[in-house]
């Protein structure tokens, strides 16, 4: 199956504890169904201290986030649409919005 959500996306969390934030996709995971989003589901992580260099102490990075409960930012739009895919002439499958029908890949 084709990517929806792909790295470098905007898309906001449309259901969950950070509903309604949005972000940055920086990392998809296909095997599970998630995308790292930055700033969106923050956990807070207790790191030992590792050598002289590093100290431990109590680090925030952002959680995974299942696939199902991220919509893509329409660009001409600004707000959350679902994707479709659209072959074009050279035969290229692109990605487009379904709200405002713009292509997203160009």
């Amino acid at each position: 199956m084709a990517a929806r959500i792909k790295k470098g996306d905007t898309v906001v969390v449309i259901s969950g504890s950070s509903k309604g934030s949005r972000g940055e996709v920086l990392r998809v995971i296909p095997k599970e169904d998630r995308a790292v989003v930055q700033g969106v589901a923050i956990a807070k992580r207790h790191t030992k201290a590792k050598g002289v260099g590093q100290p431990g102490g109590i680090v925030e990075r952002e959680a995974a986030v299942h696939l199902s409960n991220l919509a893509l930012i329409d660009p001409s739009t600004n707000k959350a649409t679902r994707i479709g895919f659209r072959i074009l002439d050279d035969g290229r499958k692109i990605r487009v919005a379904r709200k405002s029908g713009t292509a997203i890949d160009g």
